[in-house]
C-alpha cells in the first residue's frame, strides 16, 4: 500500500528516530524513502540590504546550508543503505518549512510522509507551534507520526 515514504528531518535528535523508525518501516512495507531537508532561508530584513557584503552573506548562506543538508542526508543514506533500503537525497531553501514539505513530497510521488514530534504539551504547542501538526493539517497525504 505504502511504497514511497517522504522523511523530513532536520539534524536535532529527533531527526535520527525519524530516520531510524522510517528505514524500520520501509523494511516492513517493502517502500523506497526519500529523505529531505528544509534549509532555511535568510531573513527577508536581510535581503533589504544591498552590496558586496550582502552577495557574500548570500553566499556564504547558500554554502552553509548546503553542507549542513548534504551531511544529514547523506547519513540517512549511509542508514538505509546498510538495510538495504532505496534512499533518494532531496533539499531545498525556503521560508515555509511546513508547506514546502507537504509541496515536495507531493512532487516526489510520495504515498505517506514520515515525521517526528517533540510531543510538547499543550502550552508548548501554543508557544513554539508544531511543524508537525501543520503538515497534518495542509497535507492531502497520510502523515504517520513518530514520538
Amino acid at each position: 500500500m505504502y511504497k514511497h515514504l517522504f522523511v523530513p528531518v532536520d539534524g536535532s535528535e529527533l531527526s535520527h528516530r525519524a530516520m531510524d523508525g522510517s528505514i524500520e518501516l520501509a523494511l516492513q512495507l517493502g517502500a523506497r524513502i526519500t529523505g529531505f531537508v528544509v534549509e532555511p532561508d535568510l531573513p527577508l530584513s536581510t535581503n533589504a540590504q544591498r552590496g558586496d557584503e550582502f552577495i557574500n552573506r548570500i553566499k556564504d548562506h547558500e554554502a552553509k546550508n548546503e553542507a549542513h543538508a548534504a551531511a544529514l542526508l547523506g547519513q540517512f543514506e549511509t542508514r538505509a543503505q546498510a538495510k538495504g533500503v532505496q534512499f533518494t537525497a532531496h533539499h531545498v531553501t525556503s521560508y515555509t518549512v511546513d508547506q514546502t514539505i507537504v509541496d515536495e513530497a507531493e512532487k516526489a510521488g510520495a504515498d505517506m510522509i514520515v515525521m517526528v514530534t517533540h510531543g510538547r504539551s499543550r502550552v508548548g504547542k501554543f508557544v513554539f507551534g508544531s511543524h508537525t501538526k501543520n503538515v497534518i493539517i495542509e497535507s492531502r497525504l497520510p502523515v504517520l507520526v513518530l514520538r
